[in-house]
């Protein structure tokens, strides 16, 4: 039996998850992600390593843009195999895709008027990556699976989906390979979530795997509590609010969103911040919290007691749903003090840029960070300290207060990630660092080597390796 992997995105950087499995020539492709760092964005453009008609089959992780965001680009090249991943992620990634698509049209659209007005001829049309129409035609691939059920993509390979505790449907993938006698199983983690976080439950365990791909979002730190996210938050509402300013809050609709809301709802009920309008303003996150409404026994126990007391953090007083774009625009024409939950995450599109025009000239408001902010995006920009910050083609001074809030994370951090993988009860023949950028990657892998003795490879973009 002949294994490899071949390391196609997500290698010592954090967007862009793409990893090929080949078993004695069946190609399976795990994730198709979107690059989303300024840097790596071309590579959204570059022909994909190996014909998409190839490829056997995809597994998706989960429904996040950088995990899944380039599906119908692959659609669209040839490939028409199916697309397994849970009921959740399916109906989570229908809305991204089309989001997606929605804002590249946009974009590809306000480039072209912006090129007009200023008398510049691109040497090469400007046109989105790809369109809504092209998602329609990808939607018909997906095939759902339940948490745990087993399905053969040949003779020889099996796999089987697990819960990630990362977002709604998120999954830790087990293949398993048995041919001519042999047999292997290999983890692929995804993005692996966090014990104790709300609305979810925690990620499974392991207790055999021959080779592991793990994430290292956070490989090189350890994590604040995520007791300190209600006192946090509540002391960026209060002294913005003394101050008549707004909290603007860039948040990745799926999930991140759904937990602002919830640490929100948590400290009106403990009555910890004034009853300020919230306004979550972004058609993804509401069409997303509706699939967290459509799941609940993908809830964890704290979660279904506050359901079970009419306590929702979907529907408390005082929160507004945002769809339309003229709804979008006539936030920013209210007076006095508003929390903006907008996307996206990273501030690389969609409403937060037009929310952040607005605002990040204000020594009065806030800008608060609830996610990682990958390298080079204008998020990172921002909480790196950039006085001046080009948003919607115009440079903008940042004069508002920056701040974060860390213990969000939906990703593990290094003792997180650890305490996983010591689950194993025996060595693993290898363990594979990705979706890091490379000081994180690296740091977790020597980290990995010190405490362990275990053969660990942290590889680089496009490398491939035969498994033992």
């Amino acid at each position: 039996m002949k294994i490899k992997i071949s390391f196609l995105g997500a290698a010592k950087n954090v967007t862009g998850s793409r990893h090929l499995l080949e078993v004695d020539g069946t190609r399976i492709l795990i994730d198709c992600g979107l690059y989303q760092e300024r840097d790596l964005r071309d590579r959204n453009w570059e022909p994909f390593e190996v014909p998409p008609t190839s490829i056997n089959a995809v597994l998706l992780t989960h429904a996040h843009l950088d995990h899944c965001g380039l599906l119908p680009k692959l659609a669209k090249e040839g490939f028409s195999g199916k697309v397994y991943c849970t009921d959740a992620t399916a109906e989570l990634a229908q809305i991204v895709l089309l989001d997606s698509a929605h804002i590249q049209e946009e974009d590809a659209a306000y480039k072209r008027k912006r090129h007009k007005r200023e008398g510049r001829t691109p040497p090469h049309p400007v046109e989105p990556l790809y369109t809504q129409e092209d998602v329609q035609t990808c939607l018909p691939l997906f095939a759902p699976l339940n948490y745990k059920q087993p399905v053969m993509i040949n003779d020889c390979i099996e796999v089987s989906f697990h819960d990630a505790g990362h977002i709604l449907g998120s999954s830790i993938i087990k293949v398993k390979a048995a041919c001519n006698g042999e047999t292997r199983t290999i983890l692929f983690t995804g993005d692996i979530g966090r014990n104790d976080k709300p609305i979810l439950r925690d990620p499974d365990v392991f207790t055999q795997a021959d080779y592991v791909l793990v994430e290292s979002t956070y490989g090189d730190r350890v994590h604040h509590s995520v007791d300190d996210i209600k006192d946090k938050l509540a002391d960026v509402v209060n002294s913005t609010v003394e101050k008549g300013g707004n909290i603007v809050i860039p948040s990745f609709s799926i999930e991140r969103s759904q937990e602002v809301l919830y640490y929100l709802n948590q400290l009106l009920l403990e009555d910890k911040i004034p009853h300020v309008m919230t306004v979550l303003d972004s058609p993804m996150a509401i069409r997303a919290t509706q699939v967290f409404k459509d799941h609940p026994e993908m809830f964890d126990e704290e979660m279904r007691d506050l359901l079970a007391n009419h306590e929702s953090p979907f529907s408390f007083q005082g929160l507004k749903m945002s769809l339309t774009t003229r709804e979008s625009k006539a936030i920013n024409q209210v007076r006095g003090t508003m929390i903006i939950i907008a996307g996206s995450g990273m501030c690389t599109g969609g409403r937060i840029k037009h929310h952040l025009a607005a605002n990040i000239g204000r020594p009065e408001s806030t800008i608060l960070f609830v996610g990682y902010q990958a390298v080079g995006t204008l998020g990172r920009l921002i909480v790196d300290g950039k006085e001046e910050v080009r948003i919607l083609g115009q440079m903008y001074p940042v004069k508002a207060r920056i701040e974060r809030v860390h213990g969000f994370s939906a990703h593990a951090g290094q003792d997180e990630l650890f305490a996983w993988l010591r689950n194993l009860k025996k060595p693993p023949r290898g363990v594979f660092v990705v979706h890091g950028e490379a000081e994180a990657a690296e740091n977790f892998g020597q980290y990995l080597r010190d405490q362990t003795g275990w053969e660990v490879t942290v590889p680089e973009y496009k490398d491939s390796i035969t498994l033992e």
